[in-house]
């Protein structure tokens, strides 16, 4: 445990932080799982699914939580999963 005034600041400041990143990170997870299956499933809704994890994901790269690329790759991914199935 630290002793330093400032350091003990960043140690509470770096766990709300990840508290946070967690919060977003599974919600963002939900959100693909039920598009993924949306479109497994061939549900009237998919397009609405995809539409919402695709927002989750701008989201999650808006905050620095998930890389511009690794964002664009699971956008691109769940595209062509609706595509596919259209």
């Amino acid at each position: 445990m630290p002793n330093i005034k400032s350091a003990k600041k960043r140690v509470k400041v770096i766990a709300t932080k990840t508290m946070r990143n967690k919060a977003i990170n599974s919600a963002l997870k939900t959100d693909m799982k039920k598009a993924n299956v949306a479109i497994e499933s061939n549900a009237a809704d998919k397009a609405e699914a995809v539409r919402v994890a695709i927002k989750k994901i701008d989201q999650a790269a808006a905050k620095g939580i998930l890389h511009k690329n690794t964002a664009a790759r699971k956008k691109s991914a769940l595209a062509r999963k609706l595509n596919a199935g259209a």
